[in-house]
């Protein structure tokens, strides 16, 4: 018997899947979760075609998805904003 991997970026193919994907990501309290998932996204989406439109080069793209990476708030932002999306705080509990 041959068990193939799951390429979770495969399923990555609408808008409102990624933006679930990546919202759960953001609730798991390990920051690679959140990374794992944003290459995810970036491998469906094509890390080429990312990359240039966040203006980082590929190579850094890479670098910065890994897990234990620490990449730059400001290289999130433009990773986050290429992909058309935005992060939006939201309340936990009634303050």
């Amino acid at each position: 018997m041959i068990i193939q991997s799951f390429d979770v970026s495969a399923h990555l193919d609408d808008e409102e899947t990624i933006r679930a994907y990546l919202s759960a990501a953001l609730e798991d309290p390990n920051p690679d979760a959140f990374l794992l998932a944003l290459g995810n996204v970036a491998k469906a989406r094509g890390m080429t075609q990312l990359a240039e439109a966040a203006g980082v080069g590929r190579q850094s793209l890479y670098k910065a998805l890994v897990p234990g990476a620490h990449p730059r708030y400001d290289t999130v932002l433009k990773l986050i904003s290429a992909l058309g999306l935005k992060l939006a705080v939201q309340g936990t509990r009634a303050a």
